[in-house]
């Protein structure tokens, strides 16, 4: 049954939102009207903010737009995520897309419910704009995804992409194409 593949990925989306919405209540809970935590002064601190806008406070208050951008990532990331060959080779790949699509959906979540996303990791040090969870999802899924790129795969092992969607579609070299006909024959 072809649900059946996506439950496991879904279930995983579905508990790193759950655990990023977590640490944003434990934040709201513990941090907001206070003084900020010091994990390491003058390094780290645990620190309440109400984010209407996105890293270093760009776009603030436009969240029509963070809405439509997010529905759009979202819609690519599972787009993308429906084209991954589901070969063991691709597990690296798929990974960095459900991470990714938590942390985007996390934030959202907060965008809809709240008009702000709360924000509570600071780098003191070097005075880095205070993140969350989500955020770190979505950087260390990018970072990865990158990482992948530069050093496991290759641009072929993205043919995937391109190709039409079939019931039993795995990537396959292709059987005699017109370019393969016309390299033979040039």
């Amino acid at each position: 049954m072809k649900l059946k593949k996506y439950i496991g990925p879904l279930l995983a989306v579905v508990l790193l939102i759950l655990f990023d919405q977590w640490t944003k209540w434990l934040a709201a809970a513990h941090l907001m009207g206070k003084s900020p935590i010091v994990l390491w002064d003058g390094v780290f601190e645990l620190h309440y903010l109400e984010n209407t806008g996105a890293a270093f406070g760009i776009f603030k208050g436009q969240q029509i737009f963070f809405y439509v951008l997010t529905v759009i990532i979202a819609v690519g990331l599972l787009w993308f995520y429906s084209r991954i060959p589901q070969k063991r080779s691709y597990l690296l790949l798929r990974l960095p897309v459900l991470v990714c699509l938590a942390g985007a959906l996390g934030n959202f979540i907060d965008r809809i419910f709240r008009g702000y996303v709360i924000d509570f990791f600071y780098f003191k040090l070097i005075d880095f704009p205070i993140f969350n969870v989500a955020d770190i999802y979505i950087t260390c899924s990018a970072v990865f995804f990158l990482l992948l790129f530069v050093f496991k795969y290759k641009e072929d092992d993205f043919s995937f992409i391109g190709k039409k969607k079939n019931a039993s579609a795995s990537v396959e070299a292709p059987s005699n194409t017109q370019e393969e006909h016309h390299d033979k024959a040039g």
